[in-house]
């Protein structure tokens, strides 16, 4: 096959203890999956699951110990954090049921869904799609992928993520409205999932403004911390 123009370089994630990458195929997210978060966002209580996409080539990959540089995006004033847990698909299916869920998991990370919220508060009051406010360059930083059957207590875990040293966002992964496999089974039965989606399963209260020269620390227990700089 011969192409008009080189093909894009496929993405990936480094995979911890291993010297294989993780090809990303599709990235979901989860909107509103903590109950306090849905309030300070203008929902209440365990709303219907409802899911938005970013694009492959949103990862920026923070690798472990380094401080990895997110340009401040474009025709936005108002660039939000949020934190949280990320995990990838090894196995793919349509229709998963929640018990079957866990086969399908291969491993988690720690990411940032970045928001250009005033972008995205447009869209909403105008009722239109949300990709230019969630779905631009460098939106999806993320950390090593860890096998999932080395952090088994990852639904129980402490999820935070500090900006300049001080807390921002801070609260436990049993706190998620839908559990990482009440979501697989509701997102299978949208999308035939495929072995490298990744899946943002939520953020919790305490979404707010960085600025260009602010250093964020996000971080899932059992799993590698990433830190990153807005330049």
């Amino acid at each position: 096959m011969t192409y008009l123009f080189p093909p894009s370089a496929p993405v990936s994630l480094p995979v911890v203890g291993s010297s294989g990458e993780f090809p990303v195929h599709r990235i979901y997210c989860v909107g509103r999956n903590y109950v306090e978060h849905a309030k300070e966002m203008g929902g209440t209580g365990r709303e219907a699951p409802f899911f938005f996409l970013k694009p492959a080539d949103a990862v920026l990959l923070a690798a472990p110990g380094q401080t990895v540089a997110m340009p401040y995006p474009t025709l936005t004033s108002n660039l939000h954090h949020e934190i949280e847990l990320v995990v990838a698909i090894g196995k793919g299916g349509s229709h998963i049921k929640a018990a079957d869920a866990p086969q399908h998991i291969f491993g988690y990370a720690v990411g940032l869904d970045m928001t250009r919220r005033d972008l995205q508060n447009d869209m909403k009051k105008q009722g239109r799609p949300w990709c230019i406010g969630k779905s631009f360059d460098h939106s999806a930083p993320i950390g090593p992928l860890t096998p999932a059957t080395q952090v088994p207590n990852i639904a129980r875990a402490e999820i935070f993520v500090q900006v300049n040293g001080q807390d921002r966002q801070r609260s436990n992964i049993d706190k998620l409205i839908w559990n990482v496999s009440e979501t697989i089974e509701q997102l299978s039965a949208a999308w035939t999932l495929q072995p490298g989606d990744l899946i943002f399963t939520g953020t919790p209260e305490g979404v707010g403004a960085v600025v260009r020269g602010d250093t964020l620390v996000g971080g899932v227990q059992g799993l590698q911390t990433i830190q990153v700089l807005i330049a």
